[in-house]
């Protein structure tokens, strides 16, 4: 008698299948089940259930240690770039992110009124070139503080560094973004002594 085949999807070569490491960039992002099932295109139950099944592979025990995990998808433009880098501190700004009530609102009063020069949109996300400085809107509840991002060259060594020295790590090395021609938007972020968030960035060229 002929063995019955398996069915279902093949296994991945990876730790994490592709929709799993979405639901992981969203969390090391920050995000709760909602604002990554929103973002997705998802429900907030399918989230749930990768974030579970994520946490098993891992054997981790709670969100705050995966937000803390500084894993890479396999082919990923980060592993090549990670592998070559020679280590190097802080760079200049590279960005500073404000929260707006309205981001169709916020494109056209910064793009319009203020003359900035859009750069992409992602989502409720959107991104303006500031002389040399990238100005990055998001939608919520506007507050009177930016968050500074510092451009770096080696995001994990940058990481690592800064955990040694002393920094309390708020959320590990993860991509946001992936352009249309591969280069990919990485971020980390770290506490100052007032507990406020620090950003990393690198951006990241696709694989040849």
């Amino acid at each position: 008698m002929t063995k019955r085949s398996e069915r279902g999807r093949p296994p991945h070569p990876d730790i994490l299948t592709p929709a799993e490491w979405k639901v992981a960039e969203g969390v090391r992002h920050g995000l709760s089940n909602p604002r990554i099932a929103a973002r997705q295109g998802v429900s907030a139950d399918a989230v749930k259930f990768h974030v579970s099944n994520i946490l098993g592979k891992l054997g981790m025990a709670s969100r705050a240690e995966l937000q803390r995990w500084p894993g890479i998808e396999a082919g990923s433009a980060m592993e090549r770039n990670t592998a070559m880098n020679d280590h190097k501190r802080i760079g200049t700004i590279g960005q500073i992110a404000r929260t707006v009530g309205d981001i169709d609102e916020a494109r056209r009063w910064y793009r319009d009124v203020l003359g900035l020069e859009p750069l992409f949109d992602a989502g409720n996300l959107a991104f303006f070139a500031c002389n040399g400085v990238r100005l990055m809107l998001s939608q919520g509840e506007p507050g009177p503080e930016s968050i500074v991002y510092f451009r770096v060259d080696d995001l994990h060594g940058e990481f690592e560094r800064l955990e040694l020295a002393g920094a309390k790590l708020a959320s590990a090395p993860h991509r946001i973004h992936t352009h249309e021609d591969g280069t990919e938007e990485w971020m980390a972020f770290v506490e100052d002594n007032d507990g406020r968030p620090i950003g990393l960035m690198a951006s990241v060229a696709a694989r040849e």
